[in-house]
């Protein structure tokens, strides 16, 4: 398999992995609350990723160490919390679109704090995908009115911490394998977690008695099997092979994985939608690398 197909399937997984991940958090908070669904998604991540990588984590050093511990606070810590939040008042379609800033975010940051060249297609790729991500919902937000709205700048936030993170993981320890990258963020966040999670009033001795509590951990199961342990090794991979810039732009595809769990729960998707999709592939075509014939 050549690089192109390579970095393009591992693309298109995790726009469909991650797309998904934003109504598996609107299910788990229907029987948890923010804290306790982040808490949980990174406990059930870190016993998933210890299971498989637990071998991995010998031979690095304290250099390395600090940026996988901090680029777990930053890369996963902060933004579950955030996003578990955000959901609370404003819909998932949403929360996907906004999470859309995070290829400026990183162009940006690599920008001022990597020494990172912004080549003028990249530049045009990330504005031409932003503006579909703002068109593939602007009826969305018109249409909002329940929920405080504030609470769309936890998304905001959580773009600009994969931001820092990506950039920091390309530049900092790109010599360390996916897994072990992985494995170390979680193990450096999850006694924090685990603390938080005593600390909240989740009903140990009852929980199985009661349906919503039972629905709500199969989601974040799912969320943290498949959207958060498979989904961060198979980015970090992706991050190994491309630019952190190509690597990002997977959160232009994600509003319209999103928004097509939606339709299939009986929304609308009209032509206005279908034009904005399209300026969101254009915009992830823009940011590839292409190579200069020599």
């Amino acid at each position: 398999m050549s690089l192109t197909v390579r970095k393009w399937s591992y693309l298109l997984i995790l726009s469909i992995i991650w797309g998904s991940s934003y109504i598996l958090i609107k299910k788990g908070l229907v029987g948890l609350s923010p804290v306790q669904l982040g808490c949980f998604r990174i406990l059930i991540t870190t016993v998933i990723l210890f299971f498989f990588g637990f071998n991995q984590l010998k031979g690095y050093s304290r250099t390395q160490w600090k940026w996988m511990v901090f680029t777990g606070f930053v890369g996963t810590f902060f933004p579950s919390f955030l996003f578990a939040f955000s959901e609370t008042e404003i819909n998932s379609s949403i929360a996907a679109v906004l999470n859309g800033l995070t290829p400026l975010f990183t162009l940006m940051i690599g920008f001022f704090f990597f020494d990172t060249l912004i080549r003028p297609k990249q530049l045009l790729g990330v504005a031409v995908g932003f503006c579909g991500t703002l068109l593939l919902v602007a009826q969305e937000f018109t249409l909002e009115r329940t929920g405080d709205g504030r609470y769309a700048f936890l998304v905001v936030l959580a773009a600009l911490c994969y931001g820092i993170n990506v950039n920091v993981l390309k530049h900092k320890i790109p010599e360390v394998p996916p897994l072990t990258i992985a494995l170390g963020n979680f193990l450096s966040i999850a006694p924090l977690a685990l603390l938080m999670l005593l600390f909240t009033d989740f009903p140990w001795r009852s929980f199985t008695t009661q349906p919503q509590i039972i629905t709500s951990l199969g989601y974040i199961f799912i969320l943290a099997a498949i959207g958060t342990a498979f989904a961060k090794v198979l980015f970090n991979k992706l991050l190994t092979i491309s630019s952190a810039v190509f690597s990002i732009s997977i959160t232009y595809l994600l509003p319209i994985v999103a928004i097509a769990w939606g339709v299939l729960d009986g929304e609308r998707f009209g032509s206005l939608q279908w034009l904005a999709s399209l300026l969101i592939v254009a915009g992830v075509y823009l940011v590839t690398e292409q190579k200069k014939a020599s």
